[in-house]
C-alpha cells in the first residue's frame, strides 16, 4: 500500500509557487507543516531552519510508513524533500531524474535556494545545516541538462562524481542500457526522486527555471515504469510543480502521473 507524504516546502521561503503543489494535486495522506522563513541562514541558504526541521518531519514520516510496511510517495513541494526520505533509510541507493545537477555552492551571487544544491547535499560535496545522506557510489542521476550553464558560470561539475547521463541518452535509451547504467544504485532497496523539470517546456512548462530539451512525458513514464519493474524500490519523491505559473492546468496530467507511479510501486511490491 502507498502512503502519501505531502510537503509544501519552499526552498526561497514563501508559501507561493512550488509550495502549492501538494494542495493542487490534492492526494490524502501525512501532511507535513512548513514555515515560510525567506531569510539566509549561516551556510548560506534560504529557509534554513524551515529547511532543517522538514528534512528531520519528512525522515520521521518515511521511516513511519516503512515501519507500516508501506511506499511512501513525497509529494513537493521543493526537491530538498529528497533528503529527508533518505536520511530515514539505511544505505540506500538513488535513481534521481532531474533537469539540473543541483549541486550549486550557496555562494552570495546565487539564489541560494537549497533546490539548487540537494544532490551536492546528499552526497557532501554542499556544505548544509542538514548532514549528507548517501554515498555517492550509490547514486544515478538521469536527464541533467544544465552542463553548459554551470560551466559558463565557473562551478564544478559533480559528473566525474556519480553516475550521469543527460536527456539526450535517456530518450534514446533501451531497456537494456537504463538497467544496466542504474544497477549501481539499485542492487538493494533504493529511492526514485522525479523533480518534474525533467521534462521538456512543451510537456509541463509550469516550473520555475525552463530550460531546452528534456523528456517527454511517454520518455519519463517509460523509464520509471523500466526502473520500478525490476525491483527493489521503497519509495518516491515528486517535486518542482508551479500551480501558480498555469492556474493549475497542469495538476490532473501530473496525479495521473503518480498513480500510475503508485501502481508501480505496489505492483513491484506485491
Amino acid at each position: 500500500m502507498v502512503r502519501f507524504i505531502n510537503v509544501p516546502f519552499n526552498s526561497a521561503g514563501f508559501r507561493t509557487g512550488v509550495a502549492r503543489m501538494p494542495g493542487a494535486l490534492g492526494f490524502a495522506g501525512v501532511d507535513i507543516p512548513v514555515s515560510a522563513e525567506p531569510l539566509r541562514g549561516p551556510h548560506g541558504f534560504l529557509a534554513e531552519k524551515a529547511l532543517v526541521r522538514m528534512v528531520a518531519d519528512v525522515e520521521a514520516a518515511v521511516r513511519d510508513a516503512h515501519a507500516a510496511g508501506e511506499v511512501p510517495i513525497v509529494i513537493g513541494g521543493d526537491c530538498p524533500i529528497l533528503l529527508g526520505a533518505l536520511a530515514a533509510m539505511t544505505e540506500p541507493g538513488l535513481v534521481f531524474l532531474d533537469g539540473h545537477e543541483d549541486a550549486w555552492q550557496p555562494t552570495p551571487s546565487l539564489r541560494g535556494e537549497a533546490s539548487d544544491s540537494e544532490l551536492g547535499i546528499a552526497i557532501g560535496t554542499v556544505t548544509a545545516p542538514v548532514p549528507a545522506v548517501i554515498d555517492r557510489s550509490r547514486v544515478v542521476a538521469l536527464g541533467p541538462r544544465d552542463s553548459a550553464e554551470i560551466t559558463d558560470l565557473g562551478h564544478e561539475r559533480i559528473d566525474g562524481i556519480v553516475a550521469m547521463h543527460d536527456d539526450v541518452w535517456v530518450n534514446a535509451a533501451t531497456a537494456h542500457d537504463l538497467l544496466t547504467f542504474a544497477a549501481p544504485a539499485t542492487t538493494t532497496d533504493w529511492w526514485l526522486h522525479v523533480d518534474l523539470d525533467v521534462l521538456s517546456t512543451s510537456a509541463l512548462g509550469a516550473v520555475d527555471y525552463p530550460q531546452p530539451g528534456g523528456l517527454s512525458w511517454r520518455a519519463l513514464e517509460r523509464t520509471i515504469g523500466l526502473l520500478v519493474a525490476d525491483g527493489g524500490c521503497v519509495g518516491s519523491s515528486v517535486g518542482v510543480y508551479n500551480p501558480d505559473l498555469d492556474g493549475g492546468a497542469s495538476a490532473k496530467r501530473i496525479r495521473l502521473f503518480v498513480e500510475r507511479l503508485a501502481k508501480w510501486l505496489e505492483r513491484a511490491r506485491s
